[in-house]
């Protein structure tokens, strides 16, 4: 039996409450940029992820706040919160949680207890995912997919909303397990975390070598936080912007008859359809923040990057021109052959 198709926005109630998102959003924004500099890109990002119920993956060099930027936002929605560090010694039940043998003092007999692993937060934050071996990164994959976690053959739920937001240093080889791509294509996004300004640099050691302590007030609770997602999902969109985020999905695809010639010269495999869902997702969400009811192409343009980037394997023949899944995804989204106003 399928769902039943998303209510669509009632006006004014729902307008109403679009404008107390986008006013929750401008909060949220607020408060993080008391501890984060910059980086506004990368938080709207993670905001969007969030309000779209989807997972990111945050990839930057050592030292750009990384990990103060997720935890700081867990702490302005008012979240439970826990950080993993993947190391190469880490183990799938390290995350999940595991049984142990316990003895009832009143009778004397053993039996067996689980005890929940830091997966059971609302926000995890897997630390350098990448150094843990592949057997330890999928205890993530059911996680992220159903938001349940399965041990000694019992299934138990996660909290909800459930978010995994990773980070990954790209300039480490040794000692790292890239991610498979079924790992990757559950991340919504990959957010690039770039270097500071200068001006940005400056004003990061000015506040960080004195004494000035920062409190956060939380913006949104678990339970708000659920609504506000259900209602960015209902948010509508037009059949042109559905025709043309799977457009552009399809035009990942070297064998797929929209595909260009660069795209298959240089491409191994596409972008699947979770790709599209999460471009509707993502437009449906950014508009959401901008307190618009409707969402349209150039949401689309916005989050194609962060959700096609991880998506798309090269070949050979790109790496022997210097052609990364980057520069192949911008090319796409610049040109003009996958959107349309029908």
């Amino acid at each position: 039996m399928s769902a039943a198709p998303p209510v669509p926005l009632s006006p004014p109630d729902d307008i109403q409450q679009l404008s107390g998102l986008a006013d929750a959003v401008t909060s949220l924004r607020a408060q993080v940029a008391q501890r984060i500099v910059g980086q506004s890109e990368v938080v709207d990002g993670v905001l969007i992820a969030i309000l779209a119920g989807g997972h990111a993956l945050l990839i930057g060099v050592p030292g750009l706040a990384k990990t103060l930027l997720v935890s700081t936002i867990a702490e302005a929605l008012a979240l439970t919160f826990n950080r993993v560090q993947f190391t190469p010694d880490l183990m799938p039940g390290d995350i999940t949680g595991t049984e142990i043998v316990e003895e009832d003092p009143a009778t004397g007999r053993r039996g067996f207890r689980f005890v929940q692993g830091p997966i059971f937060a609302n926000v995890v934050l897997a630390d350098e995912i990448n150094r843990t071996p592949p057997k330890t990164q999928a205890a993530l994959l059911q996680a992220m997919q159903e938001h349940k976690v399965t041990a000694a053959g019992t299934t138990y739920s996660l909290p909800n909303p459930f978010f995994v937001l990773a980070t990954q240093n790209p300039i480490e080889q040794e000692g790292t397990y890239p991610l498979p791509e079924a790992q990757l294509d559950r991340f919504m996004f990959e957010l690039r975390v770039g270097y500071p300004s200068r001006s940005e640099e400056e004003a990061i050691v000015e506040q960080t070598t004195g004494t000035r302590e920062v409190r956060m007030s939380p913006v949104i609770d678990a339970a708000r936080l659920l609504g506000l997602q259900a209602l960015v999902r209902r948010i509508p969109v037009s059949r042109g912007l559905i025709r043309s985020a799977v457009s552009l999905t399809r035009m990942t695809r070297p064998a797929d008859a929209e595909a260009p010639p660069f795209i298959r010269e240089y491409v191994e495999w596409g972008a699947g359809p979770r790709a599209s869902q999460y471009l509707v997702l993502g437009a449906k969400a950014r508009a959401a923040i901008d307190g618009r009811p409707l969402a349209d192409l150039e949401d689309v343009r916005a989050v194609a990057m962060s959700v096609l980037r991880h998506r798309v394997v090269t070949n050979f023949a790109a790496e022997a021109a210097d052609r990364t899944s980057e520069d192949l995804v911008r090319e796409l989204v610049n040109g003009k052959g996958w959107f349309t106003d029908r």
